[in-house]
């Protein structure tokens, strides 16, 4: 019985001592290989970009350079209205991370036809009279901003953000004309009187451009389309300084060489884009085979 006693002993100790060698001895399996990509790191790349959109302008006022052209009027009363015009912009960009991007654009404004109405009255003959200018035009711009973005999150594909521009517009007003009309006639006898027919009135303008400053701010929704192309509507407005014609021309040389102002034009732009990325997303590798123990 006592050897029955030593041998189970003895086989116990046996199965702890191999126990601990299994223990101490290196895995003789390889280390499972990385199945997944590494998280991808917080940045973007290079774009390239292209809208198309319409215009919704307005501007202050319209003047004539001449200071003394408005001096005598006792009253001024004045409505102008553009077309409706399409914009056509490329650009390139970069976007630093999900948050943030910034991109340069150039953008031709196409031409917008301008109306503009002056009523007017003045004192003539110890009377009041009256007078009106309507003025025709077409105006067009080229524009060069660059823009920086900050994209407020991504809902279901969806990003809304807002953003700013600075940069430089080349106004150019065309084809502008004045036609006029008022009621100062002069009796036969050389003595002013405010009656009888209008007495007409036209001036043309040559050409004219100016460069300003300009800038914008923008707001609008981004939908991701594809890892590389994304869909963007928006809103811009969008300060393009002023506008200038060439010099006024008149059948009898009245004008003096003065130039119409059009003082701060400004528009609320709505536009459609498209954003191509160049840099293609980490590929995400395909999960781990499913281990069954056996």
């Amino acid at each position: 019985m006592r050897s029955v006693k030593y041998f189970m002993a003895a086989g116990a100790a046996s199965l702890m001592s191999t126990a601990a060698l299994a223990a101490d001895m290196p895995s003789i399996m390889p280390p499972p290989p990385a199945m997944y990509a590494p998280p991808p790191v917080d940045f973007g790349g290079w774009y390239l970009r292209g809208d198309i959109g319409f215009s919704n302008q307005r501007v202050n006022d319209v003047r004539l350079s001449d200071p003394t052209a408005y001096s005598g009027l006792t009253s001024f009363n004045e409505t102008t209205d553009f077309d409706t015009a399409g914009t056509y912009q490329v650009g390139v960009g970069y976007r630093f991370n999900n948050w943030f991007r910034a991109d340069i654009t150039g953008q031709w404004r196409g031409n917008a036809n301008f109306k503009g109405t002056d009523l007017f009255t003045f004192p003539w003959g110890g009377k009041t009279a009256s007078g009106i200018d309507n003025y025709n035009a077409s105006k067009s711009e080229l524009l060069f901003l660059a823009n920086a973005y900050a994209d407020l999150g991504t809902w279901w594909c969806v990003t809304p953000f807002i953003g700013a521009g600075i940069g430089t517009a080349r106004v150019s007003i065309n084809n502008f004309t004045d036609t006029g009309a008022n009621n100062a006639n002069f009796t036969p006898l050389g003595v002013p009187v405010v009656s009888g027919p209008p007495v007409a009135s036209f001036a043309s303008a040559a050409a004219g451009s100016k460069w300003n400053f300009a800038w914008a701010i923008h707001a609008g929704l981004a939908y991701q389309v594809t890892p590389n192309l994304t869909l963007e509507m928006a809103y811009h407005y969008v300060n393009l300084g002023d506008g200038v014609t060439g010099v006024v021309s008149t059948f009898d040389g009245s004008s003096g060489g003065h130039v119409f102002n059009f003082h701060n034009i400004t528009s609320n732009d709505v536009s459609l884009g498209l954003r191509w990325n160049f840099d293609q997303p980490a590929p995400m590798l395909p999960p781990p085979p499913l281990m069954r123990k056996g």
